[in-house]
């Protein structure tokens, strides 16, 4: 108990609480995208999907409450790191823009809020189903939960498009420069693979964007038909 009080007390042990989070959250929106991603294979695909997901409750639920601790766990290691170094530098730089900083990294706090809010918006759209309720009892012919219906009339609206497309956007934001950090906080990010790092991180970011923007764009441009005969 003594060693994880003093990680926690310790700015360097919250910094690798932060980069262990961040690793696993990065794996589970990889991992989440893949999933995602076979819609465009067809609804029996992403319905058969669906519902090996959802087939054992106590491992879902299981699942589901240790990535609530380990999402918790990064936010609040991330606020208290914020609110420690603000209060090593009461005063702030003349110059508000510091030095070596891009837009990604001047924004990992205001960005990391919005998409904790984006989170909260995504479980009760999709989760919890007050957002679009209309959308959360549809069933195929198998008589499984109609995964694939729900997310494409979701997406024909036009005002949840955008707020998932937004909320990608500020996590390409937040993954690009991320990503990076977490590998100089483990230690792994030296000068010779600091561009090999850097550019995987944007890479990545990038590429979990376009995936999940293309699902939101395919359903609103009905590419992704609702309702396949």
């Amino acid at each position: 108990m003594n060693i994880i009080i003093s990680i926690f007390r310790s700015s360097i042990g919250r910094k690798y609480i932060m980069a262990v989070t961040g690793l696993l959250l990065f794996g589970f929106v990889t991992v989440h995208l893949i999933g995602n991603l076979q819609i465009f294979l067809g609804p029996d695909h992403i319905n058969a999907y669906a519902a090996l997901l959802q087939g054992n409750k106590l491992v879902l639920w299981s699942f589901r409450i240790g990535l609530s601790a380990i999402a918790l766990a990064h936010i609040t290691t991330a606020l208290s790191l914020t609110l420690e170094n603000r209060a090593a530098r009461p005063v702030a730089y003349l110059n508000s823009t510091p030095p070596y900083s891009d837009f990604a990294s001047r924004t990992m706090v205001f960005g990391g809020l919005f998409l904790f809010a984006f989170i909260l918006f995504h479980l009760l759209h999709f989760t919890v189903g007050v957002v679009h309720p209309s959308v959360m009892h549809y069933t195929d012919a198998k008589e499984r939960h109609d995964v694939y219906r729900m997310m494409v009339e979701s997406f024909q609206n036009p005002a949840i498009s955008l707020v998932y497309i937004a909320g990608m956007a500020f996590l390409y934001l937040h993954l690009s420069h991320g990503i990076s950090s977490l590998f100089q906080s483990l230690g792994l990010k030296n000068r010779n693979y600091k561009g090999l790092i850097e550019g995987f991180a944007k890479l990545a970011a990038f590429v979990i964007l376009f995936g999940n923007c293309a699902i939101a764009i395919a359903a609103f441009t009905k590419i992704l038909p609702a309702v396949v005969k």
